[in-house]
């Protein structure tokens, strides 16, 4: 008897000692740097009421990391904090900022290695109206902000192109929320895989090209997830937008799996089908029969991609109509 108790306590010693496969990724709190100063635009997400309180945002993140159990939280005004030093106790940096940061360009290029090395990048709506004349930032981030006609009041259409993903799957194949939505420029759509996009079929304002508004990347061994979602204070008490975020914040951290592979291909379709249906429309031809030539064209990439790119020039150019009515007619007689 004293010998079978004594083989159970050198094994209940043995594995107090040894970590089960997953089970210290389980246990591991993590850290994360929350960035919110703005150099630019303030939102009301981000605005302290009391100086030695919280933003809205700033709570929802907080709060969040105690809930899961996950992360512990820093909230930080001044991006000036994001040093060598301060980056080797943390796992996490997340931005939810404007303008031109006070960080210098040697300690951005530290962030990036450190991103690089296997660690996690989380931007919210104005991390894409952050450093928009420093090319490192806006091709990290992948756009810059270049206007919003998608206003706070208006309740936005979305098509989930990856319902199955880990950070959206919670949203569904089609859903709606209420909040102030970008449009980019510095965007490269052979970067970043987009997971959801406004749908102009179902938004009520409506734009002759695609607009993505939540992507997901590797940058070396690190992960970038970003959603335009957070403007307004609501979107941060939301429950989904918080299962969501903590979703994002969990595949950036490489606890959970999903694809991060650029996918252009459906970029430049989707593009061709928002000008199809709204250009379309204001040239007076049928928008379902330019669809319909559209989505026959799937397979011919290289075409849809230089497409891609004369809607983007209509997009910038003043003489709208002279090119709107060229790439029509180029869609009719595909």
């Amino acid at each position: 008897m004293m010998k079978l108790l004594s083989r159970i306590l050198a094994l209940l010693i043995l594995f107090a000692g040894t970590a089960l496969p997953g089970l210290a990724q389980d246990k591991k709190k993590y850290k994360m740097l929350f960035i919110t100063q703005s150099k630019g635009f303030k939102h009301g997400s981000v605005n302290r009421k009391d100086p030695n309180g919280l933003a809205p945002s700033e709570v929802s993140v907080t709060e969040l990391g105690k809930e899961s159990g996950l992360f512990d939280v820093e909230c930080t005004q001044d991006a000036a904090v994001l040093t060598p030093e301060k980056l080797k106790e943390l796992d996490v940096v997340m931005f939810y900022t404007t303008g031109k940061l006070p960080i210098s360009p040697e300690n951005f290029t530290a962030f990036e290695d450190w991103l690089k090395s296997g660690k996690a990048m989380i931007g919210t709506h104005s991390a894409t109206d952050t450093f928009g004349d420093f090319r490192p930032y806006f091709s990290l981030i992948n756009g810059t902000f270049d206007g919003h006609p998608w206003n706070a009041g208006e309740t936005c259409a979305f098509t989930n192109h990856e319902p199955g993903h880990v950070t959206a799957k919670m949203l569904g194949e089609a859903f709606q929320f209420k909040d102030e939505i970008y449009q980019y420029r510095n965007y490269d759509p052979k970067a970043v895989r987009v997971i959801y996009s406004l749908d102009m079929a179902k938004c009520k304002t409506k734009a002759p090209y695609h607009v993505p508004v939540s992507w997901v990347r590797e940058h070396g061994k690190g992960r970038l997830f970003y959603t335009n979602l957070g403007h307004n204070e609501g979107t941060w008490a939301n429950p989904l937008f918080k299962q969501h975020l903590l979703a994002g914040i969990r595949w950036a951290l490489g606890l959970e799996e999903g694809p991060a592979t650029p996918n252009p291909e459906l970029q430049y379709l989707e593009q061709a089908k928002a000008f199809a249906l709204v250009a379309g429309a204001e040239a007076g031809k049928d928008p379902a029969a330019l669809m319909a030539k559209v989505e026959g064209a799937a397979k011919d990439v290289a075409w849809l991609e230089a497409l891609y790119k004369k809607i983007d020039a209509h997009r910038r150019t003043k003489d709208k109509k002279a090119l709107r009515d060229e790439i029509v007619a180029e869609i009719e007689k595909k």
